[in-house]
């Protein structure tokens, strides 16, 4: 049959990336508590495509894919990337998984015990053999500001914020170690499930904790500098502000030793 991807352009020009986007693939991934954790990725796949082709092999994605052992880390994304580079005969490859990962958390006083879930994200290019592979963990947490509580003669302005904290590792790293960075870096974790006595000890913490926007950054950056396994980090902060018009936010990066 005629290989109508690999005739000559209608316009010679080379494309950066194309690929396959949003496929769902149920993965595992390591779990501090239990050893391992199911779940379910959204999967982004791409190759560099040099002028002279018309099309890449939409196919050949899915089979990487079908072929690939579905533990989710650094090895393994690595080993795909050099597979799909291989499968398409490309200069480039990339691969961005994106998930929800789950740890249990237990409320602060009654002990009461859910479920809460972390968007989480594996991502990674590989370049004339060379590979680039982030992760990155979104968390919640609440803030209290401290301007507000300073010049107000009743309570002050509360709101959640999000850190997204991303990494490059240089040895093997549990996404939990981010998780808790960022929860200790605001005024008070966010809890999937509170009862009377929690919300009396989380209200009380954390306006005894207020912290700006740029706190939290400083905060987080401050332990992910003690992190022994990153050779890089860049966390970003942003806070939906309650009782503004707009957000605020925050962002520091830094390369390691």
């Amino acid at each position: 049959m005629q290989d109508v991807q690999n005739s000559p352009a209608d316009v010679s020009m080379s494309i950066d990336r194309v690929g396959i986007n949003n496929f769902k693939l149920p993965i595992v991934v390591s779990d501090k508590a239990q050893g391992r954790q199911h779940t379910v990725a959204l999967v982004d796949m791409g190759v560099d495509l040099p002028a002279a082709f018309k099309g890449t092999h939409m196919s050949r994605f899915v089979e990487a894919l079908e072929n690939w052992n579905e533990d989710l880390s650094y090895a393994t994304i690595k080993n795909l990337l050099r597979d799909v580079k291989e499968r398409l005969q490309a200069r480039k490859a990339y691969a961005r998984f994106s998930f929800p990962y789950f740890m249990r958390k237990r409320s602060p006083v009654s002990g009461a015990s859910m479920l809460m879930g972390h968007e989480c994200v594996w991502a990674g290019e590989l370049v004339d053999g060379k590979p680039d592979i982030l992760l990155a963990v979104e968390v919640p947490v609440m803030t209290v500001c401290p301007c507000s509580k300073a010049i107000s003669d009743e309570g002050a302005h509360s709101q959640r914020a999000l850190l997204r904290i991303s990494v490059r590792e240089k040895g093997f790293v549990w996404i939990e170690d981010f998780i808790e960075i960022a929860e200790a870096s605001g005024s008070s974790p966010v809890y999937p499930l509170l009862k009377r006595e929690d919300e009396k000890s989380v209200t009380e913490r954390s306006f005894a904790n207020p912290c700006f926007v740029e706190d939290v950054v400083r905060n987080a950056a401050h332990r992910l500098e003690k992190h022994p396994q990153l050779s890089w980090f860049k966390v970003e902060v942003e806070s939906l502000e309650s009782i503004h018009a707009h957000n605020a936010f925050a962002c520091i990066e830094r390369t390691l030793p």
